[in-house]
């Protein structure tokens, strides 16, 4: 995944020494070698914890780079205490994420799924259309967007396309933008909610959205709605999520993000009745393991939009993409 430190280089120009860590994909920087720590000024991080106790062995850190959009693993107050300045990387991934979104939404609502997976039955179902509150026409749906950053942006006008009427909610966005893209905006959440017979999450990870969506809000949803989430798992409570999927409230669910990352056992019911097939389930839940922003273009595009990050922060004393500590 990460072969080489030539793209980097090329990035920062000669006089920088880019030191390849090969943290493994655990979670974690414990592998780091100590004296690697040791000699680091700035670090870039991809899907690892960096904790109080992983800053103590990085005595020179001056700048993080976080290779990505969310950075609810980074201990920013821990960081602010240190002086060292944390950046994130918000312009990687747009169209592949929102491209993924659209496509779980469309392959729930054009019966895909349910159709793939009655077919490869055994015995396989009957050669014909099902009949399922999972199949509705775009133009009659409502598309609820929550979040309208970059990708909710995108996700809308893929969603407009394809004739859905597309409303968000976003209480921190500025008066105007619904105009601009000719969709409607929603004052409270309930609002989007109620006539949304599709719902995308686009919301960060932060105080004030964990949680956000549980079971009273999933009853706010049309009857058959479908949930699409390409965010973060904590603003979605998925034990909700399955009981409405269970009571028929809601049609279907397609999953990039969950809870925890990587699961861990007990894994969420949900996921345990998806691996184990169980029929209620069949077609009406897609789950992929948080792989949405990824395509060997938008690999590139991290790794180019990373390094251009630290060498405008740690080399230039530029302020690209810095994170405030406050925000969380």
């Amino acid at each position: 995944m990460y072969p080489d430190t030539n793209l980097e280089q090329e990035v920062f120009g000669p006089g920088v020494e880019f030191l390849h860590g090969g943290a493994p994909h655990t979670g974690t920087l414990d592998a780091l070698p100590d004296a690697v720590c040791a000699r680091v000024d700035g670090l870039q991080i991809f899907r690892h914890w960096l904790t109080p106790k992983d800053l103590a062995r990085f005595p020179k850190l001056r700048v993080v780079v976080r290779m990505g959009v969310g950075y609810d693993r980074l201990d920013r107050a821990a960081c602010a205490a240190r002086g060292i300045t944390v950046c994130n990387v918000p312009d990687y991934g747009t169209q592949e994420v929102a491209d993924h979104a659209i496509s779980l939404a469309l392959g729930l609502r054009r019966g895909l799924f349910l159709h793939h997976e009655m077919q490869r039955s055994d015995p396989p179902a009957p050669w014909r259309y099902v009949d399922s509150p999972l199949i509705r026409r775009a133009e009659v749906q409502g598309f609820g967007i929550v979040g309208l950053g970059r990708i909710g942006m995108a996700v809308a006008l893929r969603a407009k396309a394809f004739g859905f009427k597309v409303r968000f909610y976003d209480p921190h966005l500025p008066n105007g933008v619904d105009r601009a893209l000719g969709i409607t905006r929603c004052r409270t959440l309930e609002d989007l909610m109620r006539d949304a017979d599709v719902l995308s999450i686009h919301a960060p990870d932060t105080r004030e959205t964990r949680g956000m969506i549980g079971a009273r809000e999933l009853a706010w949803l049309p009857e058959g709605a479908v949930v699409v989430n390409t965010a973060r798992g904590t603003s979605l409570d998925i034990d909700a999520l399955e009981a409405g999927l269970r009571s028929g409230q809601i049609a279907g669910a397609g999953l990039d993000v969950i809870p925890v990352e990587p699961p861990v056992d007990p894994v969420p019911s949900l996921l345990a009745a998806y691996r184990a097939r169980e029929p209620w389930l069949q077609g009406r839940v897609v789950i992929t393991p948080h792989s949405a922003f990824h395509t060997p273009e938008a690999w590139l595009d991290i790794r180019r939009k990373s390094a251009e990050t630290m060498r405008d922060v740690l080399l230039l004393g530029l302020s690209t993409n810095v994170i405030l500590p406050d925000k969380g």
